[in-house]
């Protein structure tokens, strides 16, 4: 891998992590339209670890406070949260773990992908024009949490999107735009980081992956990732999701006349 390819991978991720659009999703295509070799899902994880790395750097107040209520005042709303956050990760830890063979194969496929960006976008578009938005974060109950934690084990198939469907759960459940965005950021955490646990062995027996542009890609996915977080926090205080829903449609449509006139 060049290092102005792991620079784009870095970009694709930092962006599609948090942005409801599917980061998986353009670490397939991305390779796909270009004719690159496939990276494949060990180095699909680090550039992930780079976003975990900008989530906890972002909202490192959050998660301090978080993690002190969540042991020391379980009945106050942070320390509720910090809870609701653990029990919500483990549907993503479980399907991640029961799927990882079907990620690493089947769930790339280009069609595939293109299908569920567009299914997702409409499902993100109804949300965002139906829903109450009236729930505060503080107010989101266990029972939304797990919900919105279930809705999460879906986006182990590229083009759902974890941010997306998470974000799409919390609307439907009536959470406000920016607190739905941020339960999801708060949610990305847990999740990548079991992720990261498991391919560690993997890449510590092979050292010989852990490359400059390996590095490079993790850091350029860390920089971006912090300012998509930043980008999308202030961007739904005041506009809808619909320009991220009308980009999944026209990427979608674009992989499947591809996919066609390359057969």
């Amino acid at each position: 891998m060049t290092i102005v390819q792991s620079v784009v991978l870095g970009l694709a991720q930092g962006l599609g992590e948090f942005l409801p659009i599917s980061s998986s999703a353009h670490l397939v295509l991305v390779p796909w339209f270009f004719r690159w070799t496939d990276p494949g899902l060990t180095f699909d994880v680090a550039l992930h670890v780079g976003t975990l790395v900008a989530v906890v750097l972002y909202f490192w107040r959050d998660w301090w406070q978080l993690i002190i209520k969540g042991f020391t005042d379980v009945r106050s709303a942070k320390g509720r949260l910090f809870w609701y956050l653990a029990a919500a990760s483990v549907p993503g830890a479980a399907a991640g773990y029961l799927l990882e063979k079907k990620a690493e194969t089947i769930f790339r496929s280009p069609v595939l992908i293109a299908t569920m960006l567009i299914v997702m976008g409409i499902l993100l578009y109804w949300a965002d024009r139906r829903s109450a938005k009236n729930v505060a974060i503080e107010d989101i109950t266990f029972g939304t949490s797990i919900l919105i934690g279930i809705s999460q084990a879906l986006a182990i198939i590229p083009g759902v999107s974890r941010s997306g469907i998470t974000i799409t759960t919390g609307l439907l459940m009536g959470v406000t735009r920016e607190d739905a965005a941020r339960f999801s950021f708060l949610l990305s955490a847990p999740i990548i980081l079991g992720a990261a646990m498991v391919k560690l062995p993997h890449v510590i027996s092979n050292s010989s992956m852990i490359t400059v542009s390996f590095i490079i890609g993790m850091l350029v996915s860390c920089v971006t990732g912090i300012v998509s977080i930043g980008f999308l926090l202030r961007y739904v205080q005041t506009k809808n999701f619909l320009p991220f829903a009308w980009y999944r449609f026209m990427l979608g449509a674009l992989v499947i006349t591809m996919t066609i006139l390359r057969q």
